[in-house]
């Protein structure tokens, strides 16, 4: 899985086609969508459009949490036959459960079915997102698969030290989803300013350089050709100690999504 990946949250479907073959021209190899994001079909079209090698491309995609019904394995399996379906692609890289929702207990019986998934080679590897260490402490001591990936929201402003730490443990590599604050005032803070001008780079680019050198997977979203060509242009720089200092003091615990604890659909 490519460190650094393209994220089409918030982007409609019309649009999917245009922003990720834009992606893929400017060398991103891995892209991230969810069934909740409506553009699994853009999204899909595009990388078959693209031309590139199937076996080059790293695709994600999520269960989304239905409000309507507790997940049985007979529906788990429906929503995964419907996302392969949108996306036009005979497997899926990467399929995650796009929340836990412990107050419906029914992410194991989610997980067991991601496993036959999985032993199917329909998808070639199997994750979660927004999953805390008790969800997955519970998931390691019932189960028989390590999730490859926990994605979460995780920024300069939410830097998520136990959940990292946790994975680290456990082999389960930290994705992190609105990794630039979501344009939320994180990027015209005037710490991270000074160092985007002390490297001649972005604020952007400070940023996912961050998250690089943390060992975070990261998919910055855009729908703009020019910041989708900047955001990929991070491998020719490094932040150093001092730098890093900088950045860790900006902790403040924010969330700026929902609270995994209690969120339900």
């Amino acid at each position: 899985m490519p460190q650094l990946g393209f994220g089409v949250w918030q982007i409609p479907d019309d649009e999917a086609f245009t922003a990720v073959n834009h992606a893929l021209s400017a060398g991103y190899r891995s892209i991230d969508t969810a069934a909740i994001y409506g553009n699994e079909e853009g999204t899909g079209k595009a990388l078959t459009a693209s031309g590139i090698p199937r076996d080059e491309l790293f695709l994600t995609t999520k269960l989304w949490n239905s409000a309507s019904e507790t997940w049985t394995r007979d529906s788990v399996l429906r929503e995964f036959d419907l996302s392969l379906d949108k996306l036009g692609l005979d497997y899926i890289d990467l399929y995650l459960i796009h929340w836990p929702r412990a107050m419906r207990d029914d992410y194991l019986t989610i997980w067991r079915t991601f496993e036959e998934i999985a032993k199917s080679g329909r998808a070639k590897a199997i994750g979660v997102s927004n999953f805390l260490p008790e969800h997955l402490e519970r998931l390691l001591g019932e189960t028989s698969v390590v999730p490859a990936v926990n994605q979460i929201e995780l920024h300069p402003q939410l830097q998520q030290a136990e959940s990292r730490a946790f994975h680290a443990r456990h082999g389960i590599a930290t994705e992190a989803w609105s990794p630039l604050g979501q344009g939320k005032g994180l990027l015209s803070d005037p710490k991270i300013a000074e160092l985007a001008a002390k490297h001649g780079k972005t604020p952007a680019q400070v940023v996912l350089r961050w998250h690089l050198q943390l060992g975070n997977v990261v998919i910055p979203k855009s729908a703009t050709a020019s910041r989708i060509k900047e955001n990929i242009d991070v491998f020719d720089f490094e932040l150093d100690d001092e730098d890093l200092s900088v950045i860790a003091a900006l902790d403040e615990g924010k969330r700026l999504g929902p609270d995994p604890a209690t969120f339900d659909v």
